[in-house]
Order: structure tokens, then sequence, then C-alpha cells
């Protein structure tokens, strides 16, 4: 029978504290991907409401060339 380890579920930065901005762009960095694509929240670990909030973020920072809409 094979053992299975549980992995540390992880805490939702924004619940502890840490806020966004769109005008943060080395942040928002962190939740997008290569090609410029928004990070699911099973990888960034955040709680749904902060995913939401993230996803508005980045698509206001694209929307005043702030960030890249592909790359």
């Amino acid at each position: 029978m094979a053992e299975f380890t549980h992995k540390k579920k992880k805490v939702c930065a924004m619940c502890t504290g840490k806020t966004v901005d769109y005008k943060d762009v080395e942040t928002l960095k962190k939740y997008t991907n290569e090609k410029g694509k928004i990070v699911s929240r099973r990888v960034t670990g955040n709680c749904a409401l902060h995913q939401r909030h993230i996803a508005k973020q980045v698509k206001r920072a694209r929307a005043i060339a702030l960030m890249p809409y592909s790359r």
C-alpha cells in the first residue's frame, strides 16, 4: 500500500495582510506566468476572494499598459 504524504496547505498572502495594487507591477508579475497569463489560485495559494482581486488588478495594469497582455 502506498503511503500518501499530505502537503501543507498554502496560506493566502493577502489574508495575512499583504496588499496588491495595479501600480505595483513587480508584485503582480508573481501572479502571472512567462506568457502573461494569470496563474490559478491552486498554484498561488490565494483564497477565491483575493484571487479575483488579483485578477482585477492585473487586468487594470494591462489596460493602462503597465503590463503586457502577452509576451
